[in-house]
Formats: structure tokens, C-alpha cells, sequence
């Protein structure tokens, strides 16, 4: 009988897996970097005329208050990179370009002013820049560094002549915002406001006189407004002798401006009017106006540096702390220019004032920029050994120097000279006692007579503590010395710095 054949197929069993052959990773190969050359960047020889401008950007007298330096710096660089690119460098009439601060300035106002469209063809369609200027279209004008405007054709639609001036607003470079209120005001955060103002504004420019449109800022330290920077100064024709000082609040009118040989004559003849009349009120107001003449024409000679000074004096001697100020703020810009005057005699009076006002910050500041030169100097010195008496308490070397005082600088002193007299009473009471002959105290304080010590004695609440005996008037130095104290507390508490520099 034959087996049954098997229902599997016999397969032997394996004794292990296969391995697999590991992968080798491409061979690699190391390619050494090629040195590149390197070329260096030509260095650019930028042309003179560039220098200056940049120059010129920077310089102190150029800044606008409202303008941060960085953001002056890059629209500087902008405006060279562009005439770089266009291979204009050599061809830009670098001298007579707006000042990049200037150029923001306008870009500022022509933003404040975009959103205004009033109809301007109507009410100056007969206006044009010749008849308005007394300039032909595209003529120059002077402005200050001596550059000049080019005046472009009068736009016919939405834009007054004036506003077509280079390609900008020549109204928007005459804008000036007293607070960052006034600003927002102007840039629309309260637009009612802001419409009304150019409203008011159109209105003038429309019965300006002999229609002169443009308006010019002023500074407010000083009663003479500042020229405009793209218009550039005004030549008188007035031959008046006097005029009245009025605040400009629109362009000046050549024909009532007086030009420099009519303002020498006008200055001998107020010269000889204050010697004859002494009409402190009518001299300040033709003094200013002649200033004021004299600025919106840029004139800056000896002359202008003996206008101010004139003026200064004739304050110094009323009082007129005020005015005074506003002359010596002028004078210091003056003498940086050497221009002549007097700047010792100045001087001064400067470190004078500051005795008065006890403004030390400001001192220092003087006494450091004084020359070994200039301290050697007479009135200069006076000043400086007044200080120094004042400092050490040595009053009698102070009252002195009082009646000494070379110039002018006793105004000054008369404006301090009490309360130090106060100062020196406490000290003498203290010093002296039970009393003191009147005629001691006249000598030491510097009083012209025992008469005039006297009234000041009794104008402080000394009357009571004065005896007359038979060797004369005598002061109670033990009994009045707190009365006195008191007073001098008082008088160097307050301290008057109207119009303070």
C-alpha cells in the first residue's frame, strides 16, 4: 500500500536574515572658495560749492526752532544724493539753494495749507508777481546768505500769485507757531479755527497796502521782525526823517522804509532832540522804528552797532531794563562780526546785570569766555572787582567801586546798590554797638550827603532809632539791627528781571 503524499512542501528553514548593504554617502569633494578681489569704493572729491552748502545747513544762525537736526541731516542728504544720481553736482546753483531747514519748513506749511481751495481767479486775476514784487518774472531776488529766488510763472486756478514761488509757497517760509497749540491749531486738529485764520489773512493780503501780499515773522525777543528768507531785504525809498514804530504784520513797504543815508540823518536829528527835549517815551518809539528799518533791509555795519548802542544807553539811563535787553541780546550777535562799538563797555554792563538779577548760571558763563586781554580792561575790570567785592562780604571796597563806576555801569548798580546797602547796615549793626555816628554811615555806604542816609534809614523803619545829640545824629546800632534784617530779606527775595536776556 503506497503512502499518501504530503499536503506541504518542505522548506528548510533559514538560519539568518539578510543583511543589507549599507548605503555610502557620494564622495565629497572640497572646492577651495575663489578670492574675490576687492575693490575698493572710489573716494568722492565732493565740489566746493557743495561744501558751502553743507556749511551753510549747519551753521547756528540758519536753525529753525520747530527743526531737529536729524531730520535736517536727512533731507541734506537727500537733496545731495539726488543731484549725485542725476549727475547734477556741478550744475545746481548750490549758493542760491534753499537751506534744507528751509526746505522742510515749507514742506510743513504747503501740507497745512492743501486742504484750503479758495477762489483766487476771481479776486486776483489782475495780481502778477511783477506787479506785486516790482520784480519780472523770472528775475532774482536777494535773501539772506545771499541767495536769490527764481520766480516761476502765476498759477490761474486754486493758487493766490504769491504761492508760486519756485515751485513752493513763499507764504508758508513766513509762518511761525508761538506754542505747539497754535501749531495743532493750523495743522487741523481744530479746523474751524484753522479756515477762519486764513480767512482773516486772506482778507488782509486783499487791502494790504500797495499790495504787498507776503507777511513777515518777528522775533519775539525783539520789537524788529525778522526779513523773510525767500524774499530777501527790502530797499527803502521813504526820505522821512520820522516815523512811528508799528509791529509788521505783513510784508514792509519799500515806500515807507527810509534807506541807510536817510536813517544816519534820522539818527543825528534824534541825537540832538533827546539833548533838547529828553522825551524818553518819543525817542524809544523812533529808535525802535529806525531798528526796525534797519532790519528789514539786512544792514549790518558800524552803523547798526551804534543804533543799538545809543539805544541801550538811553534805557540804561531811564530804567528801561526792558529795552536795555533787547539792545544787548542785538549787540552780543554784533560784535561776533566785528562790526566795531564798544564790546567792553558792554561787557560790563552784562556782568553788572547779572550782579542785579543774582543770576549765577549766566556769570559763570561770561567770566569764562573773558580773554586775559579783555579783563585788563577798565570797565570790564570795575566789574569784575565789584563781583569780587560782593563775594568776599567787603563792602566798603563795594561802595567804593560804587562811586567810581566808569561809564554808564552806575544805572546798573543804582538798581542794587540798596538792597547791598541793607546788607552792609546788618553787618554794621552788628558790628557797632550801642551806636554809630550818621556821618559814618553816609561815608561807608557811598551816600552823596548825611541827608540822603538819613531818608534811607527812615525809608527801612529807622526813623525811630535815630538820635540827635550834641556831637552830631547817631544810630541805634543795638536796637535796629532785626528791623534792617528783615528788610534785606526782603529786597533780595524779590529781584526784577523784566526783559532779562
Amino acid at each position: 500500500m503506497q503512502a499518501a503524499p504530503a499536503a506541504f512542501t518542505a522548506v528548510p528553514a533559514r538560519r539568518a536574515l539578510p543583511r543589507a548593504e549599507p548605503v555610502l554617502p557620494p564622495p565629497q569633494y572640497h572646492v577651495p572658495p575663489v578670492e574675490r578681489p576687492k575693490l575698493e569704493k572710489p573716494k568722492r572729491e565732493w565740489p566746493p560749492a557743495v561744501r558751502q552748502y553743507v556749511q551753510r545747513s549747519f551753521a547756528v544762525e540758519n536753525n529753525i526752532q520747530d527743526i531737529c537736526r536729524e531730520e535736517m541731516e536727512v533731507r541734506l542728504k537727500k537733496v545731495i544724493s539726488d543731484a549725485a544720481e542725476s549727475n547734477t553736482l556741478l550744475t545746481v546753483d548750490w549758493d542760491n539753494l534753499p537751506l534744507p531747514q528751509q526746505m522742510i519748513q515749507t514742506d510743513r506749511v504747503r501740507v497745512n495749507y492743501t486742504n484750503v481751495t479758495p477762489t483766487w481767479r476771481d479776486q486776483f486775476s489782475i495780481l502778477n508777481v511783477q506787479d506785486t514784487n516790482g520784480f519780472s518774472n523770472g528775475s532774482l531776488s536777494k535773501k539772506r546768505k545771499s541767495s536769490d529766488l527764481a520766480y516761476g510763472p502765476v498759477e490761474q486756478e486754486l493758487h493766490p500769485p504769491w504761492r508760486t514761488t519756485n515751485g513752493r509757497n513763499a507764504l508758508e517760509e513766513r509762518v511761525t507757531y508761538a506754542d505747539k497749540r497754535q501749531r495743532n491749531e493750523v495743522v487741523g486738529t481744530t479746523p474751524g479755527k484753522s479756515q477762519f485764520s486764513l480767512e482773516t489773512r486772506r482778507r488782509r493780503f486783499e487791502g494790504g497796502a500797495n499790495g504787498f501780499p507776503s507777511p513777515q515773522p518777528y522775533s519775539p525777543r525783539d520789537d524788529s521782525p525778522m526779513p523773510d528768507v525767500e524774499q530777501g531785504p527790502v530797499v527803502g525809498r521813504s526820505q522821512e526823517l520820522e516815523k512811528k514804530y508799528f509791529r509788521l504784520t505783513s510784508a514792509p513797504n519799500p515806500d515807507t522804509v527810509r534807506p541807510l543815508p536817510v536813517l544816519e540823518k534820522t539818527l543825528d536829528h534824534l541825537k540832538k532832540k533827546w539833548k533838547k527835549e529828553n522825551n524818553y517815551s518819543y525817542i524809544c518809539d523812533q529808535f525802535k522804528s529806525l531798528r526796525q528799518d534797519l532790519t528789514v533791509q539786512h544792514i549790518k555795519t558800524d552803523f547798526t552797532v551804534n543804533v543799538y548802542e545809543i539805544h541801550a544807553r538811553i534805557a540804561l539811563e531811564k530804567g528801561d531794563l526792558g529795552e536795555y535787553n533787547q539792545c544787548q541780546t542785538q549787540l552780543r550777535a554784533l560784535y561776533t562780526q566785528s562790526l566795531g562799538g564798544h564790546p567792553t563797555e558792554f561787557t560790563a554792563y552784562r556782568i553788572l546785570y547779572f550782579i542785579h538779577t543774582c543770576n549765577r548760571t549766566d556769570m559763570n558763563d561770561v567770566l569764562a569766555d573773558l580773554t586775559p586781554a579783555e579783563k585788563k580792561a577798565p570797565s570790564i575790570k570795575h566789574a569784575l572787582d565789584a563781583r569780587s567785592a560782593l563775594a568776599l562780604g567787603n563792602y566798603h571796597r563795594f561802595f567804593q567801586l560804587y562811586l567810581e563806576t566808569p561809564n554808564m555801569g552806575a544805572y546798573l548798580m543804582d538798581m542794587f546798590v540798596g538792597r547791598e546797602r541793607l546788607a552792609a547796615l546788618t553787618n554794621i549793626c552788628r558790628a557797632y554797638k550801642p551806636d554809630v555816628k550818621l556821618r559814618f554811615i553816609t561815608e561807608e555806604l557811598g551816600f552823596e550827603s548825611d541827608e540822603e542816609c538819613a531818608r534811607f534809614l527812615c525809608e527801612h523803619g529807622g526813623q525811630s532809632f535815630l538820635e540827635e545829640r550834641e556831637d552830631g545824629v547817631r544810630l541805634l546800632t543795638g536796637k535796629v539791627g532785626n528791623t534792617f534784617e528783615g528788610v534785606k530779606d526782603s529786597a533780595f527775595r524779590k529781584v526784577d528781571i523784566k526783559g532779562q536776556i
